[in-house]
C-alpha cells in the first residue's frame, strides 16, 4: 500500500502516513534503519500526548517563529527522518523565515547527504547546505560535528528537529539559540533548548510556519512579546504532566 492508497477516513491515517514515509525514506536511501526505531519511539510519546498540539507547544511554536524572524542567520537542520516526514513543510518554513536548510547526519555518508539534498530540492528547496563540510561543531567527535562554515557554524539560531542531545549541548556551548522539536520532554535536546517544542514534527513545522506568516508584518515589539511570554521550563513540565496524566479512555468526540 502506498501513501496515496491509505484511506483518509482511517482512524490511524496520520500514523499510517508517517510510518509509510519513514519506510519509503529507508528505501530511497535518505533515512537510516535506526530512523525506524526513532520514529516508533516518537510515535509512542505522541500517543501518550493524545496526538495533539498542547497549548504550551503552540506557544513554543509561536515563540520559535518570532525568534526565527528576528534572527540574522537562521538555519534549519535536517536529518533523514525530517527529510522523509516533512520535506515540503521544511522548505515552506525556510521560505517563511528566510532560513537556510542544512543536512546534518549522525549516520553520515556523502551519498546520503546528496540524496537528502536532492529530495529537498524535489520539494522546492532552492539551495541546501551540508555538502561542503568545511566547518565544525567543537566537542563532537562523530559526523554530526561536520557542518558548513557558512551554515550551522555561522548561524545565530538553529532549529534542531528530533532527539539529538549531544549536538544540542554542543550547539549551546557555541552560544547558538536553539529551537528543538522533540516528543520526549525528558530528552537532553529539549532540556538544553532555548525553545523546546514538544510536538509531533508533522504538526510542529506547519504550525511554526503559520505563526511566522502571521507575525511577518507585526512590529518587533509584538515578536518580542511572543518570545518573552514563553517559558521553557513550564512547557516541559506541561508536556510531562500531559504524558503522566493522560488516559486511554475513549473520548465521546
Amino acid at each position: 500500500m502506498t501513501e496515496t492508497e491509505i484511506p483518509e477516513d482511517h482512524p490511524r491515517y496520520a500514523s499510517l502516513v508517517t510510518r509509510h514515509r519513514i519506510e519509503a525514506g529507508v528505501e530511497k536511501g535518505i533515512t537510516s534503519k535506526q530512523g525506524l526505531i526513532a520514529q516508533g519511539r516518537g510515535e509512542a510519546f505522541d500517543y501518550l500526548l493524545g496526538e495533539r498540539t498542547l497549548p504550551s507547544a503552540d506557544a513554543a511554536e509561536r515563540a520559535a517563529a518570532a525568534t526565527l524572524l528576528t534572527a540574522d542567520r537562521p538555519v534549519l537542520s535536517v536529518n533523514g527522518n525530517v527529510a522523509a516526514l516533512a520535506p515540503a513543510e521544511t522548505v515552506e518554513l525556510a521560505e517563511a523565515v528566510d532560513a537556510d536548510i542544512e543536512v546534518n547526519l549522525f549516520n553520515h555518508t556523502d551519498d546520503r547527504v546528496r540524496r537528502i539534498a536532492d529530495h529537498l530540492r524535489e520539494h522546492g528547496a532552492d539551495g541546501v547546505k551540508g555538502l561542503a563540510g568545511d566547518g565544525e561543531i567543537p566537542g563532537l567527535d562523530h559526523a554530526r560535528g561536520i557542518v558548513d562554515a557558512d551554515g550551522i557554524e555561522a548561524a545565530d539560531v538553529v532549529v534542531v528537529p528530533l532527539e539529538d542531545g549531544d549536538r544540542a549541548e554542543a550547539l549551546d556551548a557555541m552560544g547558538k539559540t536553539e529551537i528543538v522539536i522533540d516528543l520526549n520532554p525528558g530528552s537532553r535536546s529539549p532540556r538544553t533548548a532555548d525553545i523546546p517544542i514538544i510536538d509531533n514534527l508533522i504538526r510542529a513545522v506547519p504550525n511554526v510556519t503559520a505563526h511566522a506568516r502571521e507575525l511577518a508584518d507585526e512590529s518587533p515589539a509584538v515578536r518580542r512579546d511572543a518570545i518573552d511570554a514563553f517559558d521553557a521550563d513550564e512547557a516541559l513540565a506541561d508536556a510531562e504532566a500531559a504524558i503522566r496524566e493522560g488516559s486511554f479512555e475513549m473520548s465521546d468526540t
